[in-house]
């Protein structure tokens, strides 16, 4: 894909199982949580926060539903904020659980995952979005901060 180009996450997303997606920009007077409750009729089973905004990880336990959902927090908070939940609604149910690298035991699982990637077990290619020369490191940062890209592969030997 051309540096400039815009990925289109929709269709990827669902490839790979996404139902529903919500534009925070576009829920008006609502939550991403009330949107969220409202769609699921009460909630999700499973939210995950990726991106490492204790806001978004409090929206992503909101989101969950009460009695059983359960919130990943994946993303590590870049800002050094606090995350503040209601303690209230851990006794109605909903969990956290925060996971470092997916939970991977690096020395027997990569070389598994890889394994797997080569007897095409494992599908990796469709998360690449664009292939870059070093010389054009900037240009992923830049598609990376502007949402136009998903993955980028830096050739060093360009």
């Amino acid at each position: 894909m051309a540096a400039g180009e815009v990925v289109s996450r929709k269709p990827l997303g669902k490839k790979f199982g996404v139902t529903d997606f919500i534009n925070p920009k576009t829920c008006g007077e609502k939550s991403v949580s009330e949107v969220i409750k409202e769609l699921t009729d009460g909630g999700a089973d499973y939210c995950f926060e990726c991106i490492g905004l204790a806001s978004l990880m409090q929206e992503a336990f909101l989101s969950s539903r009460k009695g059983w959902g359960k919130t990943v927090i994946l993303g590590v908070e870049m800002h050094g904020s606090q995350l503040s939940l209601n303690p209230y609604e851990f006794l109605r149910g909903r969990s956290v659980i925060g996971t470092l690298f997916g939970g991977i035991k690096p020395k027997s699982d990569i070389p598994l995952l890889a394994k797997k990637y080569l007897d095409n077990e494992l599908s990796l290619d469709e998360f690449i979005s664009h292939e870059l020369s070093f010389q054009e490191i900037n240009k992923a940062f830049e598609l990376h901060q502007e949402g136009k890209s998903l993955r980028c592969i830096i050739w060093m030997d360009c």
